[in-house]
């Protein structure tokens, strides 16, 4: 069947697609969704998806979201936390997973001074889970939208547990210097002009390890590779007595070795600096680097997993987080 002039000037629907098909709208409904346990041939699940193509048929989500009451949509409200390279692995994974069962993960930061307006109230998302636990006024928004299903849990407060993503590796980075003999440390984390609520609480974590192992407080240096404050850094924590450098993540190590280096502070014999994430940037680098990983795929899997039990019902599966951090040893230290 041809398409009509009129068809071509307005948005193309399922009903255009039926007809040129010569399918029922239920059909049409049943491939494009790619609906299970449907007995629908081979043939005419490819005139459909032939007819969708040729008639340039996009669906509308508002009014799928509408007539089911359901948008497929998971959101994901961040802290203010960079997206380095171990988080992005996070959400890479836990994005495949959610795409797998139908849904699209969709994030959104939360700014502490943010003017506009928060995303749950743009998509009406299925589920919202946050790191933390949401305020009474975003509840209310949330419920305003009639979002039902809302991580944590308003009536419990119980915030997911950061404990393996803040508090590990900062403990085993400075353990490690700790065994190699350093006993000044410094912390080192990149500048930015909206501190990171992570790069403060690895460095609280640093700090207490560092206590308990009767160290002198672990000071933190805020470090920019492009104006020189590195090597500033680096030439102050020699005239302190500084021998070991704990990292925020394997950039951060990356501009402190490369800044000893350059002013003749031999690493790792007058400096040892170990980093976080074992990123490509550490083993690429010269000399390599010492860091910290975590199978962040395995935890953004079980993210997804725990989402899509939450939004749907779906059985959990028998799933057990890893443990702590791995060091992984190279010539940094």
């Amino acid at each position: 069947m041809a398409v009509s002039e009129a068809t071509a000037k307005r948005r193309v629907t399922a009903t255009d697609v039926a007809a040129v098909a010569g399918v029922s709208r239920a059909t049409v409904g049943f491939v494009l969704n790619r609906t299970r346990g449907q007995t629908i041939s081979e043939g005419t699940r490819e005139r459909v998806l032939e007819a969708a193509l040729r008639l340039g048929y996009r669906p509308n989500s508002a009014a799928q979201a509408l007539a089911s009451g359901r948008s497929r949509i998971v959101l994901f409200v961040l802290p203010d936390w960079p997206v380095e390279y171990s988080f992005r692995i996070y959400l890479d994974e836990a994005s495949r997973v959610l795409d797998e069962a139908g849904y699209s993960l969709v994030t959104y930061t939360r700014r502490p001074h943010g003017e506009t307006r928060p995303l749950w109230e743009l998509l009406t998302p299925d589920s919202v889970f946050g790191f933390t636990s949401f305020s009474p006024d975003e509840i209310a928004s949330m419920r305003g939208c009639g979002i039902r299903r809302i991580f944590p849990d308003p009536a419990r407060q119980e915030p997911l547990d950061l404990s393996l993503a803040v508090s590990a590796g900062p403990r085993l980075q400075v353990e490690h210097l700790y065994e190699h003999g350093r006993r000044q440390l410094a912390y080192a984390a990149f500048a930015d002009p909206l501190p990171s609520s992570l790069v403060q609480a690895r460095h609280d974590a640093a700090r207490e390890r560092a206590h308990s192992l009767d160290l002198p407080p672990v000071d933190i240096r805020y470090i920019d590779y492009r104006d020189g404050s590195a090597d500033d850094a680096v030439r102050a924590w020699h005239g302190a007595g500084v021998t070991g450098v704990v990292a925020f993540n394997d950039d951060v190590a990356a501009a402190v070795v490369s800044a000893a280096i350059r002013i003749g502070i031999r690493i790792p014999d007058d400096l040892a600096v170990i980093g976080h994430d074992d990123s490509p940037i550490a083993t690429m680098f010269v000399p390599a680097l010492s860091t910290v990983r975590f199978d962040t795929a395995t935890l953004g899997r079980g993210f997804a997993e725990y989402a899509i039990h939450q939004t749907e019902g779906r059985p959990l599966p028998d799933w057990r987080p890893p443990v702590s951090a791995t060091l992984i040893r190279r010539e940094s230290t």
